[in-house]
């Protein structure tokens, strides 16, 4: 019996953004669970089976980076697909120093999210 793919976190404070970028993964076979915040996704129901997260960096509250620090001194092996709106070369740096999949820049290509996202789930089952 195969078990079901684990779930992509897409924390998006907007919510027309976090709304379509579900659509666009749950359209490609990627079961999604949005969160508006990184201190939601922090108090999410435990039982959900988080694969890799889709993580806006700006965020209200806590910034996507900080939840990025926070997940790993808690020994998280989950991988992170950042996304982003600002055009930022030391902003993209700290991201990829936090560790990341992938960083991109809104709009981005469908096709980058999914090899980005497909990228990340191979890595969090490995890690």
């Amino acid at each position: 019996m195969e078990s079901s793919p684990p779930t992509v976190a897409v924390v998006e404070d907007d919510q027309s953004m976090r709304t379509s970028v579900e659509r666009l993964l749950n359209a490609h076979g990627f079961p999604t669970k949005g969160f508006r915040s990184a201190e939601s996704f922090l108090n999410r129901d435990a039982t959900i089976k988080i694969g890799c997260i889709v993580l806006d960096i700006h965020l209200d509250g806590m910034s996507g980076i900080e939840l990025r620090h926070r997940l790993k001194q808690s020994d998280s092996t989950l991988s992170v697909v950042f996304i982003t709106a600002v055009d930022d070369d030391a902003l993209e740096l700290e991201a990829v120093q936090a560790g990341c999949i992938a960083y991109l820049h809104k709009p981005f290509p469908a096709a980058s999210l999914i090899g980005a996202v497909t990228k990340a789930l191979a890595d969090s089952s490995t890690g």
